[in-house]
């Protein structure tokens, strides 16, 4: 286990806390809803879902939040601004927690965001996400609506993986994204280090440590979204259950890295994420006492609730 020698920022998004050193807070955990394919929705165009049992996800993620203490924002995927909105709308009011807008549409995230914030539900935002292709609009749009958290993707396919750092703070005579956040007037900036296959969560694992190392911002990644694509296990070559250990597995590797969240993939998932992380947590915390971090709230910590 170890601390970090830079000051590492923690950020306040709606009472709940991200950053800070390994073992000061839990990991928090981000599972997916409404993304592509979820059989939950009907017209993912329109934003048509079945909301008995989207509420029902949420509430057990809830629970499990309850008892593991391990905290949670929602990551809200959408492909249309008409059904994004409607999803934002419908998670919003079904917890209390922050949410990312999600998709790969940059008008659909800009005209949610624009939505929520119309409705009062700023400070609950967090965008998902300011990449590469960043445009001057979508940073103008931000800065009009007050967003104050944003998740930032430290990939671009025209550099090696291994030059996540030159993503955020730029090369010589160039901008980088950290830049683009300023200028977007975002305060709370969680760097999500990208994970494209299996073999590359370690690659983005070592790029949490350098992250944190080198600009002491929250940071953490999705390694979900590499089981996603690993065919045999999602043919089920492996068992029935595999997918659920892997993706608990793939989470904890990363917490030893020093992540701060972990983009979780689907929430039906959330049963294998949410203990498989408060154990780990409760390991590290355990841990990184002896090397002078102070747990905050320790009685909610998963150091005390899980055993």
């Amino acid at each position: 286990m170890f601390r970090f020698e830079r000051e590492q920022k923690v950020f306040d998004i709606a009472g709940f806390k991200v950053g800070g050193q390994p073992g000061e807070y839990p990991t928090c955990l981000i599972p997916s809803i409404f993304y592509d394919k979820h059989k939950i929705v009907s017209d993912p165009i329109k934003g048509e879902f079945d909301k008995q049992v989207a509420e029902t996800l949420l509430k057990r993620v809830e629970e499990l939040s309850d008892k593991t203490g391990i905290p949670f924002f929602v990551d809200v995927m959408g492909t249309t601004a008409e059904a994004l909105i409607r999803f934002v709308s419908f998670v919003s009011e079904m917890t209390k927690n922050p949410f990312l807008i999600d998709s790969s549409s940059r008008r659909a995230r800009i005209e949610a965001t624009r939505y929520v914030c119309e409705v009062g539900l700023a400070d609950r935002v967090i965008y998902n996400s300011l990449n590469y292709l960043v445009t001057d609009e979508e940073l103008k749009a931000l800065r009009d609506f007050g967003v104050q958290s944003a998740v930032i993707l430290a990939f671009d396919p025209r550099k090696p993986l291994e030059e996540r750092e030159t993503v955020l703070d730029g090369d010589v005579g160039q901008r980088g994204l950290l830049c683009a956040a300023e200028d977007a007037g975002v305060k709370k900036v969680l760097v999500d280090t990208a994970v494209l296959e299996v073999p590359s969560i370690g690659t983005a694992g070592k790029a949490i440590f350098s992250v944190k190392e080198k600009f002491g911002l929250p940071a953490g990644c999705a390694p979900a979204n590499a089981l996603a694509i690993w065919g045999k296990l999602r043919m089920g070559e492996f068992g029935q259950i595999a997918r659920r250990v892997c993706l608990g597995a793939s989470s904890l590797f990363i917490q030893t890295m020093g992540a701060d969240f972990v983009i979780s993939g689907p929430i039906e998932f959330a049963e294998a994420a949410f203990p498989a992380c408060a154990m780990a947590d409760a390991i590290i915390a355990s841990e990184t006492e002896s090397l002078g971090t102070k747990i905050r709230d320790k009685e909610n910590h998963p150091l005390c609730k899980i055993f």
